[in-house]
């Protein structure tokens, strides 16, 4: 659903539907976040990759070898590989306990609406990619759910890069799929806890609007042995009215010019539904220890999670 002042542009082309090349643009922007940042302090996942560990001995693991960077240990250079390419490397390990990112991306009838910079749908599926790559970066598998009115589509984690890709591909399909299999957010929560191990980081990327009964216990099912993340991704006209004046509603399909938003108390009673899920939506947060970061749909991901950028506030 879009809405519009007359005379004033609405989100079009690339901000309706996200496109691969888009989403693999995103790669720089996810070696911008880290995504340590993003979990509580009461860290129950096992580590792996460049993360510090509490394993040592059995079960660590030659992975690859990859350019050194500022902050890797040189214990573990690699100077064979170094002095061949002339440049330095370092070995990179993992263990056979590792911390496998997976990310619930909705894309689904709710998520389809935008009145600044994109959709829901897209703003989503562009912050599942750019922590996908984050993931990636940190060498974390990484996979998901992407969630669409067609119905569900699961990646389980994985390191390859093809797969990463294929996983993208879901992604821009979800942004752009019609149907009538949209799945609530209960069951997506629910599958979630089926395709993400115990130990992993598991992310969700939502407006919450089936934020009911069931999807509160799915989540706190899902936390028990998992470090979740919540992302709410809003529209700024769902937080606070627009400015007084009558405003052109479409489906995508068909306008109207019937949306009134002078009336002193129609302007009080706009936000309240917003305010009150987003809410219950921290209320659950506080109580599973959850993080929980606002998302507005023209505001880029790096901005809203980078530790050093301007998080807005839902």
């Amino acid at each position: 659903m879009q809405l519009a002042r007359a005379g004033r542009s609405r989100p079009t082309g690339s901000a309706l539907a996200a496109k691969v090349a888009d989403l693999v643009a995103l790669q720089g922007a996810g070696e911008r976040i880290d995504l340590e940042s993003l979990r509580s302090a009461r860290t129950r996942a096992l580590l792996a990759g460049p993360y510090r560990s509490p394993f040592r001995g059995r079960g660590i693991e030659f992975d690859e070898v990859r350019a050194y960077r500022p902050g890797d240990d040189a214990r573990f250079i690699d100077w064979r590989v170094s002095a061949r390419r002339g440049r330095v490397y370092t070995k990179l390990f993992h263990e056979d306990r590792e911390r496998p990112v997976l990310i619930l991306a909705d894309a689904g009838p709710s998520m389809r609406f935008g009145t600044r910079g994109c959709f829901k749908s897209v703003a989503a599926v562009r912050a599942a990619a750019t922590l996908s790559f984050a993931a990636h970066h940190a060498s974390d598998r990484i996979g998901g759910i992407a969630l669409s009115p067609a119905g569900r589509e699961e990646h389980p984690a994985r390191r390859r890069q093809r797969d990463l890709l294929r996983w993208l591909d879901a992604l821009a399909r979800a942004s752009s799929a019609e149907g009538s299999g949209a799945e609530g957010l209960s069951a997506a929560v629910a599958r979630m806890a089926k395709l993400a191990p115990s130990g992993s980081h598991a992310i969700l990327i939502s407006d919450f609007y089936g934020l009911d009964d069931a999807a509160r216990l799915e989540i706190a099912r899902l936390a028990l042995h998992r470090q979740v993340t919540c992302v709410l991704v809003y529209d700024a006209l769902e937080a606070e009215a627009p400015p007084p004046g009558r405003y052109r509603v479409s489906d995508g399909a068909q306008q109207v010019s019937a949306l009134e938003t002078g009336g002193r108390a129609t302007r009080e009673r706009w936000g309240q539904h917003f305010h009150a899920r987003r809410e219950a939506l921290r209320a659950l947060c506080v109580e599973q220890h959850i993080p929980l970061l606002p998302l507005r749909t023209d505001q880029s991901v790096v901005q809203a999670f980078a530790p050093t950028g301007r998080r807005a506030r839902a």
